[in-house]
Formats: structure tokens, sequence, C-alpha cells
């Protein structure tokens, strides 16, 4: 090919190579601004969201300090309830021992009074 010259790669000399960066480095601003507006622009929470968001932590806080209450009351309720159940056993317990007792005190009286019926027959 006689009609076509090989030319031989270009050296940039200093100027160039600057310009050159230059440009690139803008490029790559301007391509990471862009990106930054554009997440920006998606996520971005309008203010009456930012007034619900608020609205909704103060309805959880004031659910948590129901929720918190209503523990303490049942924990309350229950040592109560505790309470009552075991005064109820111990009394339960004592009145079954005076059963018992009474119980053992018919016995007797009843064996005592056949053995006098006995003996007073003999006679």
């Amino acid at each position: 090919m006689p009609g076509i010259k090989i030319r031989k790669s270009h050296k940039m000399n200093r100027t160039e190579f600057i310009i050159v960066t230059a440009i690139v480095l803008f490029v790559a601003f301007c391509m990471g601004w862009f990106a930054n507006w554009l997440v920006h622009r998606f996520i971005r929470v309008a203010g009456t969201d930012v007034g619900e968001l608020e609205r909704m932590a103060q309805e959880l806080h004031e659910a948590e300090e129901t929720r918190d209450q209503a523990i303490t009351y049942l924990q309350q309720r229950e040592a109560e309830l505790t309470n009552q159940l075991t005064q109820s056993e111990a009394e339960l317990s004592a009145t079954m021992d005076g059963l018992r007792e009474a119980r053992r005190e018919t016995e007797d009286l009843r064996g005592h009074l056949d053995r006098l019926a006995l003996g007073s027959g003999e006679a």
C-alpha cells in the first residue's frame, strides 16, 4: 500500500496530558454529582412524611409506656393472688387439721359412750 502513510504514535506533551486529565476529572465529577442528585431525589422524605413518622414514633412511645404499666399491674396482681392462694392453702390446712381433730374426738366420745353403755348393761 504505497499511498497509506503509517503514522507513528503521537506522544502527549505535558499540557495535553493536563488538559485530558482535567476533562476526565470534570466528567467524573459531573457524573458523581448527577448520581448524588438522583439518589437524593428518590430518597427525599416529604415534610408530611416526617410529620407522620414523628406521630407514629409518639404513638409507639405511648404504646410502650402502656405496655410497661400493664406488665407492672399484672405483676402486682399476680403477687396479690399468689399471697391470697398461700393464705387460703394455710387456712385450708388448719381447717383440715381441726376437722381431723374433731373427728378423732368424736370417735373417742363414741367409744367412751359405747363403753359406758356396755358397762351399764352388764351391771
